[in-house]
């Protein structure tokens, strides 16, 4: 019979000295966009939160408005 073979995990030290250089190899391979591409992109996000907002505005006040008269078209009031 064979005695377990006991797995042991590296310390935190060790484990936390890894992470980091595998975080800088990555951080390596990433591509940075130039400042034109940060400003288009900027400007499209802007863009889209405004309009997003303006459609979430007009359903709020389509809804409010159809459920503030919904109660007096159903009682025919």
């Amino acid at each position: 019979m064979n005695a377990p073979v006991e797995v042991t995990r590296p310390g935190a030290g060790t484990r936390l000295v890894t992470f980091y250089h595998e975080v800088i190899a990555e951080m390596k391979k990433v591509t940075w966009p130039d400042r034109p591409q940060l400003q288009q992109a900027t400007i499209q996000i802007i863009i889209f939160v405004l309009v997003l907002g303006a459609v979430i505005g007009l359903v709020d006040v389509a809804l409010q408005a159809l459920l503030v008269r919904l109660p007096s078209m159903l009682l025919g009031n």
